[in-house]
């Protein structure tokens, strides 16, 4: 089986901790995450993990499964890229003067649709939003034209086929508890289960 890329999408209650237990879970496995956004919902007090791995599905489904159990978590999926509709902002710092003199420089930030965002006699700082590829395809464009610095946020991604988390977290409240009693086997036998 081959490693692709994967977004998981966790929804969970907004409880301190919990990053670092999910965190955990990834570096118990040796998973390197490429990316990780935690953000509000539409859904007041549920927040999305947004965490992008590259491995492959099997693994990806045990994974998603346990991040499950965790009590504050309450669902999490994972989708391939062609699933989900995804966008990552990039900050591109370029010596002001370049610009200014370079035509070539203009071109190829309109060519990516780069915005300028902050203009200062020394520097000027551009953004672009799109797709790993095309946010690396400025950044070595600008890299012999004396960029002085970039960095690129975490993926935010929305589920193609998705209705929203409201109406799934709807259909949990609605579910009524089970009508069965479920009984412990051995609280009967206490003295044989708990002696030493």
């Amino acid at each position: 089986m081959n490693k692709q890329e994967y977004t998981l999408s966790i929804f969970t209650e907004n409880q301190i901790g919990l990053l670092n237990r999910i965190a955990i879970m990834f570096s118990r496995r040796k998973i390197n995450v490429e990316s990780l956004n935690v953000s509000p919902t539409e859904i007041e007090g549920i927040s999305r993990f947004t965490i992008v791995i590259n491995e492959v599905e099997d693994v990806v489904s045990k994974l998603s499964r346990q991040i499950e159990k965790q009590v504050e978590v309450l669902k999490a999926y994972y989708n391939t890229n062609d699933d989900v509709i995804w966008q990552e902002l990039a900050l591109y710092k370029v010596p002001t003067n370049v610009i200014s003199e370079k035509a070539k420089v203009e071109r190829l930030l309109r060519e990516y649709g780069a915005q300028a965002v902050a203009i200062r006699s020394d520097y000027t700082v551009f953004e672009t939003v799109g797709h790993r590829q095309e946010t690396d395809g400025l950044l070595e464009a600008l890299a012999p034209y004396g960029l002085i610095e970039f960095v690129r946020s975490a993926r935010v991604a929305i589920i193609k086929n998705s209705e929203g988390f409201h109406l799934k977290l709807k259909e949990f409240e609605q579910q009524e508890p089970s009508e069965a009693i479920i009984e412990n086997e051995f609280l009967d036998k206490r003295d044989e289960v708990f002696t030493m």
